[in-house]
């Protein structure tokens, strides 16, 4: 395998679930995080397997996203075969109005601006190979609004309708977009939604089976592996007990 992924957010949850996964499929990996520490970690495990290489900066800033993807050799950056722009976060959680200003531009500039930055900065490169993969991952929030998830539901809202938009201007280039949509899953999510307050996280998944990061990680392979000429363009995947953002079996 001589394709790279590219993930964002790979230091937990979700991200670093999708390493692990494509390095028992054989890809060498691209893992971007904040957390140097923990990147490193998981490169020395997973670099027994495969070629990894770590990239440390925090896609709100669209200068150091440009500076950390330079530090790339051209022959990497020409064999990106897929993007998955992982990174993202829920800061909070209550009415309009008692909302708190800096966790709205955190959300926005992770969940948004961060996915804008990364997609602008690796497209040129599928442009020029005429082919690629974009995998944005999104969330139930960006299908259906709840109680308390107004910002953060307006962000996932976003990345959908870019992940259209996306579709929309490069399909002509070849390049694949997929919009992968979870429901409530078990991971650091809640943790950092109610900023380490264990004993709120601890409870949102009571009384049913949520989804596990291997899940999301087992449907980017799914997405990623169709033949060449297939793009599953959207998909939302739930808990069994799950039916809708707010309703559950327990």
């Amino acid at each position: 395998m001589d394709q790279y992924i590219f993930i964002t957010g790979a230091s937990s949850g979700f991200g670093e679930a999708t390493a692990r996964l494509f390095a028992k499929k054989g890809w060498p990996l691209i893992l971007l995080a904040r957390r140097k520490e923990r990147l490193l970690a998981l490169k020395e495990e997973l670099s027994t397997q495969v070629e990894v290489i770590t990239l440390t900066c925090d896609v709100r800033d669209e200068q150091s996203v440009n500076k950390a993807i330079s530090k790339l050799d051209d022959t990497v950056l020409d064999n990106i075969g897929i993007l998955v722009n992982n990174a993202g976060l829920a800061l909070g959680k209550g009415p309009i109005d008692q909302g708190i200003t800096e966790d709205w531009e955190r959300m926005i500039d992770t969940n948004i601006k961060g996915l804008l930055y990364m997609t602008k900065a690796i497209v040129p490169y599928f442009k020029r190979n005429k082919k690629g993969h974009i995998i944005n991952i999104a969330s139930i929030a960006g299908k259906e609004v709840y109680p308390g998830g107004n910002v953060y539901c307006a962000t996932k809202h976003a990345v959908d309708a870019l992940s259209r938009a996306m579709r929309i201007d490069l399909v002509s280039h070849g390049i694949k977009v997929s919009n992968l949509a979870p429901g409530a899953a078990e991971t650091e999510f809640s943790i950092v939604r109610f900023k380490g307050d264990t004993q709120t996280a601890d409870h949102v998944y009571d009384g049913y089976d949520p989804l596990i990061a291997d899940d999301i990680a087992e449907t980017v392979w799914f997405l990623s592996s169709r033949p060449a000429h297939v793009n599953i363009n959207d998909i939302t995947i739930m808990a069994t007990a799950q039916a809708s953002a707010t309703v559950f079996s327990n």
